[in-house]
């Protein structure tokens, strides 16, 4: 008689990519990094946005430079959600936007004045369950989180120098995080007098709120995602390519000289 796989529930378990169960996940890939590209891969993903619509994207500090072309943004609000808010957070450290006030006028000057930009923490927190957390019962986030039924992502890539990679899992794990309570619940140890004691594999955990992006495998079988995906490539009538194809050519740094 087979013994029942009973899975650990520490997020510690490295599940080998042949025993994984589940569907793949489509990826969808463009090399078109323009307005009209941000419209074309956002169709093939829309048809999961329901009712009211946060767009959470990195508005950043004043006049940048890390932020997603504006214009790409304006035009896919202004033909493809003409409903949708931009959703954003405080900081926890004081600069631009730690309070209301210098976080509105960080916003005009950024130039995100084309459609309504929600604060969620500005009326407030709300304390949110984290099922089977490792390190979080519950999560402090913007209050108005809970007003809206759908979210889009639109993550830029960067480097971060407690995480590695701030991706989706940081613009939405902390940037959904109020400013005040749970930015404080990833980045500090209680009590430290550092409040960026918490780093590297523990931070990312903290940050993923449940059992942390180096446990991508396991987190599929905790219905948290899934790291086996297909990868299509648009620009070329929806052909299915490899990882290293889509990174054929990029070189992360150019010589100047």
């Amino acid at each position: 008689m087979d013994k029942k796989n009973i899975m650990s529930t520490d997020g510690r378990q490295y599940i080998p990519y042949e025993k994984r169960s589940g569907n793949e996940s489509i990826v969808y890939f463009t090399r078109d990094l323009s307005a009209e590209g941000l419209r074309k891969i956002y169709r093939r993903v829309s048809g999961s946005l329901i009712g009211k619509v946060g767009i959470k994207l990195h508005t950043g500090e004043k006049n940048g430079p890390n932020i997603i072309p504006r214009d790409w943004v304006e035009r896919l609000i202004r033909e493809e959600l003409p409903e949708a808010a931009i959703i954003e957070t405080n900081t926890y450290y004081e600069g631009d936007r730690y309070t209301m006030e210098l976080h509105r006028e960080t916003l005009r000057v950024n130039g995100w004045t084309f459609c309504p930009v929600d604060i969620m923490d500005a009326e407030g927190t709300a304390m949110l369950p984290v099922k089977g957390g490792r390190w979080f019962s519950e999560m402090s986030m913007g209050k108005n989180l809970l007003t809206y039924d759908s979210m889009l992502a639109l993550t830029h890539f960067k480097g971060h120098t407690k995480g590695g990679f701030g991706g989706s899992n940081k613009n939405i794990g902390i940037g959904c995080a109020d400013g005040r309570i749970g930015k404080a619940m990833i980045h500090t140890t209680p009590g430290s007098e550092d409040m960026w004691d918490i780093s590297n594999e523990e931070f990312m955990e903290r940050m993923e709120t449940r059992h942390g992006l180096r446990q991508l495998t396991y987190m599929k079988e905790l219905g948290m995602g899934n790291d086996r995906y297909v990868l299509i490539d648009i620009d070329h009538g929806d052909q299915r390519i490899r990882a290293e194809d889509a990174v054929k050519d990029v070189r992360p740094f150019a010589n100047e000289c």
